[in-house]
Parts: C-alpha cells; structure tokens; sequence
C-alpha cells in the first residue's frame, strides 16, 4: 500500500526585491516533483540545503499549501482533508524548541499527552514506554534543561508519537548534533522502523541516507534528479574508484592539471581537521595513482587509499559538482 502519494507537486514562493523600483521575483523551491512511499518503509530525501526538502515536508504536513500538483499522505488529500490528516501523522524538525525546559521530560511529555487529547489512562502507559524507545527512561524524571542536544531531540520524538501516528516525518532529526548524539538518535530511527512504521526522512548527510533508508530521492534545486535504493544509486558511480590522498595543502594550479587528466573523472578536496583529504575520482584506480603522485611532487603527502565510490561520491556525479 502507498502511504504516501505525490504528483507534480510544486511550491512558489514571491519575494519583493528593490527600494524604488519594487519588483516581485518568484523562488521556485520545489519544482513538480512526483514520488512514493510505500507503508512501512523508511525513505529519504538527500540533498543540499536549500534544495527544497523542507518545504515538500511542510507541503505534506499541511503547514505549506501547494501552489500546483497534488499530495496524498494515508489517502487523505493534504488540503482538502488537513484537519483529518493532522491527528494520524507526526513531525519532527532539527532543533532544540518546542519543550518546557523547567519541566521533566516525563512531565513534558504528560503536559503534550493532554494537548493531544491522548486519553490519561492510555498516556500513563505510552509515556514510559516511549522514554524507553528513544533511551531516555533512566532521565525521565530530570529536567529538560539539563539535557543534551541529542537528548532534547530524542524527546522531540517521543513526543511526536505520543498519540501514536501512522506516518513520520523527519527534517533532519540529526543536524547540529555531536556524533554520539546522531549516532542515538539514528538508533531511535532504527528502533521505529522496527516497529513498521512509515518514515520520510529528509537529509543532507549522505552517510545516514546509505545506513537507515530504504530508497532514497536524490532533490537538488527543487527537482528530483534521482531516485532509487542505495545500492542503486552508487551504480551511477560503478565505473569508477575513489583515491584519497592526505595532503598538507595543494596548490590551485596542482589542481588544475589534475583535473585536465582524461583518466580524471573529479577532483574535490576536504578539510579535516590539520590536514586535508584530495579526493579523486577515476576509472583507472590505483593504476592511476603513479602518475597523480607525480604531478604532486613537492606536496607533503601522507596515506594513500584507493577505494569503492560510497553514496555521496554518486551524489556528486548526479548534481555534477566539485569541491
């Protein structure tokens, strides 16, 4: 069964640039996009920010109306049945707003129990149930000031299903957060698609897309470039190797006969933390890198690795971009 249907969905927001001469320009965020999700999968939608994943949520959620096209989330049109629709789905967006931090988190939880107008009898067992979900029935009983950020966005969770809704959608649950902190909060992702429930994940974190979704909309500039599962995508990528290089900075003109290389596909370089890593893709893999290490002589180099391409490696082939 579908979950959720989209069809040629489209968001246009206008702006009003200029002093004297005032002119509307229009920002297209989501252009006609069309997916589904089926009941019980967790599906992503990876892609930059700005590219329009927040504002399908929204779409979806009934907090934006559409400007074109049509969404059905459980069946129900996402205008035409909103107030339906509201109470058998849930929401979370990155962040730390939304709880009472002089309260407990069991105490906040109650209070939004109520809001949702979740019997108190049902309330009394769902809540400790839903502290142990998302790990945090040993400090239910602190107050939410003394969390974490990964915990606080825990209770977001929790608290999104209290009144326990069919389908979930999460905007970037995991941003800002130290890596334990995504790290458990990704279990917590795991713990409810365990429980068969239907997950929309949004995200820019390539990784996290490859380790929790079942397939995945690749969204860049408002328009779904791709769509497929994990190991669908990185077929885009199949022909190629990844060579890392840790270097201690590399000249601009280095780069540039690099990237003039046949054999070259891209080159694109991170920072991380006193050093940095050239990434370069290429069909030829390690049988290239004796003549890359040549065009980088004088360069301190440390490790060399030659490596299958992962899913943010086909995501750079899909949007065609270098960094």
């Amino acid at each position: 069964m579908k979950a959720i249907e989209v069809r040629n969905l489209r968001r246009v927001f206008r702006a009003t640039i200029g002093v004297v001469r005032r002119k509307i320009k229009e920002i297209v965020a989501v252009d006609d996009i069309s997916f589904e999700v089926y009941d019980g999968e967790l599906f992503g939608l990876l892609g930059p920010n700005g590219a329009g994943k927040t504002t399908t949520v929204k779409m979806l959620t009934t907090m934006l109306i559409p400007t074109s096209g049509e969404a059905r989330v459980l069946g129900l049109d996402v205008v035409r049945s909103a107030e339906a629709l509201r109470s058998r789905i849930g929401f979370v967006f990155g962040g730390e707003r939304g709880l009472y931090w002089r309260l407990s988190g069991y105490d906040n939880l109650r209070y939004f129990a109520s809001l949702y107008h979740v019997d108190p009898a049902v309330s009394r067992k769902r809540i400790p149930y839903l502290l142990d979900l998302v790990g945090l029935s040993d400090r239910g009983q602190e107050k939410v000031e003394g969390y974490s950020r990964g915990m606080k966005q825990r209770l977001h969770i929790a608290r999104t299903l209290l009144h326990d809704p069919q389908v979930l959608f999460l905007d970037e649950p995991t941003i800002g957060l130290d890596p334990v902190g995504a790290r458990e909060l990704r279990q917590v992702v795991r713990n409810l698609q365990a429980e068969k429930k239907t997950i929309l994940l949004t995200t820019h974190y390539m990784f996290e897309a490859d380790a929790l979704c079942q397939r995945i909309a690749v969204i860049d500039k408002g328009r779904i470039i791709a769509l497929d599962t994990p190991e669908g995508l990185k077929t885009y990528v199949k022909d190629l190797a990844v060579i890392e290089f840790e270097v201690y900075g590399v000249p601009s003109n280095v780069l540039e006969q690099l990237r003039a290389q046949p054999y070259v596909h891209t080159v694109s370089v991170e920072n991380r933390d006193q050093k940095q890593a050239l990434l370069i893709h290429s069909p030829r893999g390690s049988q290239a890198v004796p003549d890359l290490l040549s065009m980088m002589n004088g360069i301190r180099i440390g490790n060399v690795i030659v490596r299958e391409p992962t899913l943010e490696d086909a995501y750079v082939r899909l949007v065609g971009g270098e960094a």
